[in-house]
């Protein structure tokens, strides 16, 4: 991948509706999530020991029914298609989104998300308790109530200080979804909405991911066309990430033998180290030279899957690591190609069910605050028009 202007898409004999769309990336996400969580952290290698072969489906807690207290995962019940703090995350920005019903910036954040964490109790299916979101979500995302709810700062300015990592880009595929086809726009609102959050290479994710979700959505767009859009917008780092984890996947069209490949292309950009348990002393500060890892391991495994939604997540899945929030981002692109079909029906079952979610809910609020952002949108882009066409003197 050494295409710096992202590729045109094709169009294709049926184009999928926004509602598809919405419902694809955004159930694609939670499914995703849920495959990932009961093997996050772990090696490609520690997972088929403890699975005999590598992850086909939903399976249960690493550690069977001592999940209670096996360290260093409890008291969380990561497995069985509970979703984790990536789908509570984004799930939680739609009803932002249903509350403001036009686009967010770093204000919306305090004033909505925050007290979504910290006032609306919510079924935590990973705690098998009704909880405050606050209650599970990573210090990353305590550092937004910190900051914002405790400290009164700034919320343009209350990432700054923050550990870098994939918690604010992890649930940006709202974003994209409301800016569906215009990836420059979703890719300057999560930057925006991301400020309050993180700063750095965690931030420039955030945008990124939101631009894949948009550009995912256009019309005949392909994963490619998805990854060159990437590249146009993506700075520093994270544009050179993904450009090497791209070119690897490039190679392949298994997931199996992309593994070792992938991990090796990002690995000169990731702060974690070799031993995601133990992060290396330079992990999760900022940079202009790295880059988080997820964000171009899921567009590489996009790439290795030709789009198909089940190997993408898949890929993802058994790659390990930080694997929940890489099978979310590559799940939202991926239902966001192909829409809610894609996705294999018993596991959307399995996961609303066990996690006591209706999937669908939030992707119907998204689909008619998309229709009512993009009147306005209509609206104010005429009135610019008019606008300068009288300063230009042009009829």
């Amino acid at each position: 991948m050494t295409s710096t202007m992202p590729t045109l898409p094709e169009a294709g004999p049926t184009t999928l509706t926004l509602d598809e769309r919405i419902a694809g990336a955004l159930v694609g996400a939670a499914v995703g999530d849920a495959l990932g969580g009961p093997v996050e952290g772990r090696s490609p290698e520690q997972i088929v020991a403890r699975h005999g072969g590598r992850i086909d489906g939903i399976v249960g807690p690493w550690d069977g029914e001592n999940w209670r207290t096996a360290r260093p995962v409890a008291p969380y019940h990561k497995g069985d298609g509970h979703i984790t703090d990536d789908t509570l995350m984004t799930h939680a920005l739609v009803r932002v989104y249903g509350a403001v019903r036009d686009h967010l910036d770093a204000y919306s954040v305090a004033t909505h998300l925050v007290p979504e964490l910290i006032s609306s109790p919510r079924w935590i299916p990973e705690l098998e308790a009704e909880a405050l979101p606050l209650q599970r979500i990573f210090l990353a995302e305590k550092w937004i109530v910190a900051r914002l709810h405790y400290g009164h700062v700034d919320p343009r300015e209350a990432g700054n200080g923050n550990i870098v990592n994939c918690g604010a880009a992890m649930y940006m595929a709202p974003v994209g979804l409301v800016n569906a086809a215009h990836p420059e726009a979703a890719y300057a609102e999560a930057l925006d909405v991301a400020g309050a959050h993180q700063s750095s290479y965690g931030r420039e994710a955030a945008g990124v991911f939101a631009a894949a979700v948009a550009a995912a959505c256009t019309p005949g767009a392909t994963p490619t066309s998805v990854v060159d859009t990437c590249l146009s917008l993506a700075k520093d780092g994270t544009r050179s990430a993904i450009e090497a984890v791209c070119e690897a996947a490039a190679g392949h069209s298994d997931f199996e033998s992309a593994l070792t490949p992938l991990r090796s292309a990002v690995a000169p950009f990731d702060t974690v180290g070799p031993d995601y348990r133990a992060p290396s002393l330079g992990a999760r500060r900022p940079s202009r030279l790295h880059a988080i890892e997820e964000l171009p391991i899921a567009l590489g495994m996009l790439l290795v899957a030709d789009g198909d939604y089940r190997h993408t997540v898949l890929g993802s899945v058994n790659y390990g690591r930080d694997c929940d929030s890489i099978a979310t981002m590559g799940g939202a692109v991926a239902g966001a190609l192909h829409g809610e079909p894609a996705i294999p029906a018993d596991w959307v079952k399995t996961v609303a069910g066990a996690s006591r979610l209706d999937l669908h809910a939030p992707a119907r609020t998204l689909a008619d605050v998309a229709r009512e952002v993009f009147v306005r949108d209509t609206a104010r882009r005429r009135a610019h028009e008019s606008a300068f066409a009288a300063l230009a003197g042009t009829p």
